[in-house]
């Protein structure tokens, strides 16, 4: 899974793709507008593949033209599928401003310059190096107790922008950890892992790239989440000291791995608590420029009587939790305090919910299997999907982030952004 950093395809190699073709490519124009009055940078466009036109079925890597740009783009494949059905990219826009792209097609698949990443790794057994691998299946009885060892690099995979870095620990506890960024590679492949293969916590020390900031105890960290009734507060998952797990069966994969846009896919079979049993399906995605991650929940078996409860974890946080209502489509939930490890950082984190789930907010216990988190509650029904965001925002990243007005300002600046509407024509 070693990645390479290089250099924007310019139009001019792009054109030389086409031109060396015996057959003649067409190309399709698109239309694009920014419907809002806010100014968008790295916004996330996707195309459907039944929407575009091609007539040589051997031409079957899309180039987008912007005048004399290339821009940076990758084909998806979505959840159900085996072949890519969209068109992923990001792209910049003045308020109401509308632009003209061009759809070509390329005989060979072009390169850009990496801005995302996913990355998991496991080793067979306590002996065995970590190789790199895409997908994982875990049955309860194989938590690092139970086993004897931790099997995953990073305790799972992780994923990040430009920006910012996430993992999330597979092994049974289901948190969501955070990687603070000081520059904009991505980080090294071997972040997790020994030099000789083994797995090792080597990333709570201060490197170039920036270093784990985050410290999650029992909570479910920075956007992971679990259920909440009237009476009872439901993990997905265990601790770090429990032997067995209360899901059968989780598989994991890599759905997406590309230059914008990075996607990872869960299914939690058989989640068994208070004496019910749910089926929880999980899709998390990354794209360049926000210092966050969208997550998107289903769960099927739900008894009409529950809250998806969103976690913010708060362990070194001394401030208050800010709740901001203003914006007409998303409430926010935020912290900003020296909140790192040994309270050494500044930091800032939100979550960012569409309002008309948000049912308010609960504190979980201070100890218990899951505690010290601010729990969102938000409206969910059975097999129905609920998406949010979850930012986090460094001082080493960005000295804006060390000012509680600036990160304010930051997340609703991206709450106008995520709420502003694309027109495809």
């Amino acid at each position: 899974m070693m990645k390479k950093i290089i250099l924007y395809v310019t139009c001019t190699l792009v054109l030389f793709f086409i031109s060396c073709s015996n057959t003649e490519i067409p190309s399709q124009t698109i239309q694009l507008t920014n419907t809002s009055k806010f100014e968008l940078t790295d916004k996330p466009i996707t195309i459907k593949r039944s929407q575009l036109t091609v007539k040589d079925s051997t031409a079957v890597h899309p180039i987008i033209l912007f005048g004399s740009d290339t821009i940076t783009s990758q084909v998806n494949v979505t959840e159900n599928n085996t072949a890519w059905d969209e068109l992923f990219f990001v792209l910049d826009f003045k308020p109401e401003e509308s632009k003209t792209i061009t759809v070509t097609w390329s005989h060979q698949k072009p390169e850009y310059l990496i801005r995302t990443s996913a990355r998991f790794g496991k080793r067979a057994s306590k002996d065995a190096p970590v190789m790199p691998q895409t997908q994982e299946t875990m049955l309860a009885n194989e938590l690092p107790l139970s086993l004897g060892y931790q099997q995953y690099q990073t305790d799972g995979p992780s994923w990040e922008n430009d920006k910012v870095g996430f993992r999330h620990y597979l092994d049974g506890r289901n948190a969501k950890d955070l990687f603070g960024k000081k520059t904009a590679a991505i980080s090294p492949e071997n972040v997790g892992i020994s030099p000789s293969g083994a797995v090792e916590d080597n990333y709570h020390v201060m490197e170039d790239w920036g270093r784990d900031i985050l410290a999650v105890g029992n909570s479910v960290g920075i956007g992971g989440y679990a259920l909440t009734t009237e009476n009872a507060l439901m993990r997905l998952g265990v601790t770090v000291n429990d032997t067995v797990n209360n899901v059968d069966r989780t598989t994991f994969k890599i759905q997406n791995e590309g230059p914008v846009n990075s996607v990872l896919h869960y299914m939690y079979e058989g989640w068994k608590t208070n004496g019910r049993n749910y089926n929880v399906t999980e899709t998390t995605s990354i794209w360049p420029g926000m210092y966050g991650y969208k997550n998107t929940v289903s769960i099927d078996g739900l008894q009409s009587d529950e809250n998806l409860a969103v976690g913010l974890v708060n362990i070194h946080n001394d401030m208050p939790l800010e709740v901001i209502e203003e914006h007409k489509k998303y409430t926010i939930l935020l912290t900003h305090d020296k909140q790192s490890y040994e309270k050494e950082w500044w930091l800032g984190m939100a979550l960012i919910f569409p309002k008309e789930n948000y049912m308010g907010y609960v504190e979980a216990p201070e100890t218990g299997n899951l505690s010290n988190s601010y729990l969102a509650k938000l409206k969910i029904n059975n097999n129905e999907p609920v998406s949010y965001f979850a930012i986090a925002g460094w001082g080493l990243s960005d000295e804006k982030f060390t000012d509680r007005a600036e990160f304010i300002a930051y997340v609703n600046n991206l709450a106008n952004q995520l709420s502003a509407e694309i027109t495809i024509k």
